[in-house]
């Protein structure tokens, strides 16, 4: 679809969506966003009143980008735990390939404390008790099945985290970190099959 096709409410949207990610909800002005989207401010005014409901909107948007596709996988019942570590490694990677700022923006305004991320997202009574959880605990009984959990998100999320690192210090470049992350995508998962089998 074009810019000039979109609806006066997507063109705020797509325009808030890029300027929080650049500077965050305390950095960004409404008028920041109606210059971005062609708009006046009382037009971005009428759609979202606030740029606090903006935000929120934003946020759900980006949470379910960064949760909302994993959690079908992880939930299935009719999928092994090593299939279910493969479909969530590639969907992540996927995901954080096309959408790098995406980790560092959701983490960030969680931290701040600026959305109510369970109302968005209720993860927690997704995983507690959850299949996924049971299947951890079947092949690592004795040990906290969180363990493996932050692991495998560390693993994925975090080279796109410290991606400005890497190239600050002049590590990779573009096309490096792209061939990097295409092997950790068979490298996670396998990594994540070691811990539980040791």
């Amino acid at each position: 679809m074009k810019s000039d096709e979109l609806s006066s409410e997507d063109k705020i949207l797509l325009a808030a969506s890029k300027i929080f990610t650049e500077k965050g909800f305390s950095g960004t002005r409404t008028r920041d966003i109606a210059e971005e989207a062609g708009i006046n401010v009382a037009l971005l005014n009428y759609y979202f009143r606030t740029k606090e409901k903006l935000f929120e909107q934003v946020m759900k948007v980006k949470i379910v980008l960064l949760f909302g596709k994993i959690i079908p996988i992880i939930t299935n019942e009719k999928t092994s735990l090593d299939e279910k570590l493969d479909l969530a490694s590639a969907k992540y990677f996927e995901i954080l390939s096309e959408n790098p700022n995406l980790p560092i923006f959701v983490l960030s305004e969680i931290q701040k404390k600026t959305s109510d991320v369970k109302s968005i997202l209720p993860f927690d009574k997704l995983l507690k008790n959850s299949f996924l959880i049971q299947q951890i605990q079947d092949r690592k009984p004795d040990i906290d099945p969180f363990h493996f959990l932050l692991n495998f998100l560390s693993m994925t999320v975090f080279p796109f985290l410290g991606k400005p690192i890497l190239q600050s210090f002049d590590l990779m470049d573009d096309a490096e970190f792209q061939k990097f992350v295409e092997e950790r995508k068979t490298l996670v998962p396998m990594w994540i099959k070691m811990m539980l089998d040791h």
